[in-house]
């Protein structure tokens, strides 16, 4: 089905941003998958390459272009290219932090680190989820307290993408302990700031090249001066970028499920069995014949949730639709796809397996899914 949501400035950005894949990430992603983490000076090369903070003004360096769309295409073409793109952590970067740093940021704060986010010399990170609070923003305990020109923060955060790698990591923390939700408010944590502390990589099922980390914060101070927005509105900020970080994971969960359905069909042109392509086999046809459905289907509805999202209208109800049902269809059409390769399949050099492991959490960030059908539960005034 032809899409109508792209221009030529996008698809002209697609080339660009594809040639830049096929050249600084494709032939090294399997050595970082190995690594651990992707280094530093990828987030520099897409800095000189126009790839980071397209949103950020023209006078910080960036490229004062309000558009979601180069941020979709970006999703699109990481996975068609077969490296998961939130395991780069551009797409963190990009979609989820600096947006926080857009909206609130004040002059000050502008001048200090908006062209060192442009460049990727400064890398970001979100730190939300504690240990034992999950999706439940209410229940952080992480605090600051003001003590004259500083916040002395006290807890932990865990799960955090681009920890390790992470120049300034915007905290969620209770400035007013008795308030619940209403007591959250943000801060930015920089790199070398006394009694912050970042624990080991984390060991995950996929998502290996991504640096995920637990940080520390023992009577850490951190200036007023990096307190973002106002004091105790932390939740309402959180509950107004969610949408959008809520529709990239749907992005990226049918941009995967395309990629899978790809490869699969190539492998079953290709393999034979019994004499004749596994893809001619009633079973198989059937099998990719409702994978490239769903597919079709979830992209049609991703692409007008795309639409409301660039005229403002995306409703958290939406993103929660969006994000629910594409990451279930992304785990339903990779796990018939692995299947179909046969032993094959269950190799990590080939993409379709450690498309595998990358899917599963496309259910658990951004929000469980439990959380989403809450969420669109609610709605229907339940």
């Amino acid at each position: 089905m032809k899409r109508n949501v792209f221009q030529t400035e996008h698809n002209l950005f697609r080339d660009s941003f594809r040639r830049f894949l096929e050249k600084e990430v494709v032939p090294h992603h399997l050595e970082w998958e190995h690594a651990g983490i992707v280094p530093r000076e990828l987030f520099l090369a897409a800095g000189a390459n126009g790839f980071l903070g397209l949103d950020v003004p023209e006078r910080f360096g960036g490229g004062g272009v309000t558009d979601f769309r180069y941020n979709v295409v970006m999703h699109e073409e990481v996975q068609a290219a077969g490296v998961n793109a939130s395991g780069l952590g551009l797409s963190l970067h990009n979609d989820t932090a600096v947006p926080y740093l857009l909206q609130l940021a004040n002059d000050e704060q502008a001048e200090r680190w908006f062209p060192r986010l442009v460049t990727g010399e400064l890398i970001t990170a979100i730190a939300m989820t504690e240990p034992g609070t999950g999706s439940d923003l209410g229940a952080v305990r992480t605090s600051a307290v003001r003590d004259g020109d500083d916040y002395v923060v006290n807890g932990s955060k865990t799960f955090v993408t681009n920890g390790i790698n992470a120049d300034l990591v915007i905290v969620v923390v209770k400035t007013d302990v008795t308030a619940g939700a209403r007591g959250l408010s943000l801060l930015v944590v920089e790199r070398d700031t006394p009694g912050f502390a970042r624990g080991k990589n984390l060991d995950k099922i996929g998502m290996h090249a991504q640096d995920t980390a637990e940080l520390f914060f023992a009577e850490a101070r951190v200036p007023v001066a990096n307190l973002l927005g106002q004091e105790g509105k932390g939740f309402g900020y959180l509950s107004r970028n969610l949408p959008q970080e809520r529709l990239a994971i749907a992005v990226i969960s049918v941009a995967a499920a395309q990629a899978a359905l790809r490869w699969t069909l190539e492998y079953a042109r290709q393999r034979s069995a019994f004499g004749q392509p596994i893809g001619s086999f009633q079973h198989s046809r059937f099998t990719l014949a409702e994978a490239a459905t769903e597919v079709s289907v979830a992209q049609a509805y991703v692409d007008r949730c795309l639409e409301a999202h660039i005229a403002g209208e995306l409703t958290a109800e939406e993103a929660a639709m969006a994000k629910w049902w594409c990451s279930e269809m992304q785990n339903r059409v990779v796990d018939h796809c692995l299947q179909l390769h046969g032993g094959y399949g269950y190799m990590t050099e080939y993409p379709i397996a450690r498309a595998f492991v990358d899917a599963r959490v496309q259910k658990i960030y951004g929000g469980t899914n439990e959380i989403m059908k809450e969420i669109i539960g609610r709605s229907l005034g339940l």
